[in-house]
């Protein structure tokens, strides 16, 4: 009896030992993460409570869907989390036994994350899996959770082109060129005027020489633009009040060209040459590819644009060489060798912001999306894609794409440079003209009580005698000729 007692004993501790042996090893397969996910707790604890389980298939891709100390993380893990707890449902995730997201075999069966929900080994797929017409004819999709379309990722380095002869014109545009020339010009020529209007300046126009003449107030500006101290020197408060405008203005102006030059050399480029899909083909640098079997390369087969058609029959040529297998083994070759890779934006944006060296073309081309697949006859659909579209309005699927998307770079994700345009020097602008304005003021009160004083001298009106002083000032070298020529007359 206590042989058998004992022999018993021993059984069951085996049985245990061993099930918690393989409930163990299934926990730490990566492949396979069945202990479940939900917003309610754990699998048992749905099916206690009567919750559906849904199986999930999904695709290792940063940052929708990674592995992280034996677990899954990632955009597409988040989004699932929310929707089972807005649905009530619990879940099993297993990663894509191919590695694929879909596309139809040699042999008409489809692989990837659609051949798994056609054969009923799952029974929804959230991934970045693109919404295409192919795949909409034998799954059904939700309202796409995020919006992408189709870019070219390159290498900085790789579309760096050669600085023009006067690249040092770059960091301001055209227009603020033009308008740094009219505001040197005006001011030079408030300089010339205020000085000769202004007592102090000039007491005695018929006997004195004017410092002030347009060309010396030329290089008066000129001298302030360079930071340097030139003569003449300034007497009168106006032509002061001028001057010191115009230095505040040329300091202020060139600490934004020194800031903007810095930046637009360490940018590389004023603008990259591969601005468009037309600009990758005409080039004869960069191989260029996508990946194998995806829908970005159906796209450029199915087009009927001759550009789009000119990129799959290069593609096609050398599908061995310029195709690739996985988004990880693209951006690898892209920072590596002289290669662009055709993808989906979205992804590019973020290789961008992971890799600072790396770089998205401006144009994007068809627009997508990436939606939740379903069977067919699910009823899951509809329930989905209404809650999709309430965390879309509640800002959720925002939040997850900042919180995801979030760059390790200290400039821009696509470190773009731009030249300085008038509206950002607008308050510089503005503040010169005011001050040219109150130097203009200051000279005519100047002028003005010069007038009245003398007015009561000559005992004529004050009017009278601005007016006087005022046209001898503006005459003066038509004066001073004239009086030349009569004493020329008289002496001959």
């Amino acid at each position: 009896m206590d042989k058998g007692l004992h022999f018993m004993f021993c059984v069951i501790t085996t049985m245990l030992l061993l099930r918690e042996s393989s409930q163990t090893g299934e926990k730490n397969d990566p492949k396979m993460l069945a202990a479940s996910k939900s917003g309610f707790g754990t699998d048992s604890r749905g099916r206690e409570e009567g919750l559906p389980t849904l199986t999930v298939t999904t695709i290792l891709e940063d940052p929708y869907v990674m592995v992280r100390s034996a677990e899954l993380e990632g955009y597409c893990i988040d989004l699932l989390k929310a929707l089972a707890a807005m649905l009530h449902f619990s879940y099993k995730v297993k990663v894509v036994g191919d590695g694929q997201y879909g596309a139809v075999s040699s042999n008409g069966n489809w692989t990837g994350m659609i051949g798994e929900i056609l054969r009923q080994e799952a029974d929804i797929a959230v991934a970045p899996l693109t919404v295409t017409s192919a795949r909409e004819e034998v799954v059904s999709f939700t309202t796409p959770f995020l919006q992408t379309g189709i870019g070219i990722l390159l290498r900085k380095d790789t579309v760096s082109q050669e600085m023009s002869f006067f690249h040092f014109l770059a960091p301001f545009s055209k227009e603020t060129w033009t308008g740094l020339l009219f505001a040197y010009v005006l001011t030079c020529f408030c300089l010339f005027l205020v000085a000769r209007l202004s007592p102090c300046e000039w007491n005695e126009p018929k006997n004195e020489e004017n410092h002030f003449t347009f060309l010396n107030s030329l290089w008066f500006g000129a001298g302030a633009l360079a930071l340097q101290g030139v003569t003449p020197r300034p007497k009168a408060l106006s032509v002061r009040v001028i001057a010191a405008v115009w230095w505040l203005f040329t300091i202020a102006l060139l600490a934004a060209y020194i800031a903007n030059f810095t930046a637009l050399l360490s940018s590389g480029s004023e603008q990259l040459p591969i601005q468009t899909f037309e600009d990758l083909v005409k080039q004869r640098k960069l191989e260029f590819g996508t990946l194998d079997g995806s829908s970005t390369f159906y796209f450029f087969k199915n087009s009927k644009n001759p550009i789009h058609q000119m990129i799959y029959e290069y593609m096609d040529k050398r599908r061995d060489h310029v195709l690739v297998k996985t988004y990880q083994e693209a951006v690898q070759r892209v920072m590596e060798s002289n290669y662009a890779f055709i993808g989906e934006s979205i992804s590019q944006d973020l290789a961008a912001a992971r890799h600072c060296n790396l770089i998205r073309a401006p144009e994007v081309i068809g627009a997508r999306g990436f939606g939740i697949a379903t069977t067919q006859a699910s009823l899951w659909t509809k329930k989905l894609s209404i809650a999709v579209l309430k965390l879309r309005e509640s800002g959720d699927l925002d939040y997850l794409r900042n919180k995801w998307w979030e760059t390790s770079c200290l400039h821009t994700s696509r470190d773009r440079w731009s030249p300085l345009q008038p509206q950002a020097l607008g308050g510089l602008f503005l503040t010169l003209a005011i001050g040219l304005a109150l130097g203009v003021i200051a000279a005519v009160v100047e002028l003005s009580n010069k007038s009245r004083h003398a007015a009561g001298h000559v005992k004529k009106s004050c009017c009278s005698v601005f007016t006087e002083e005022m046209c001898t000032r503006l005459r003066i070298k038509e004066n001073t000729r004239q009086s030349q020529e009569t004493s020329g007359r008289a002496n001959a």
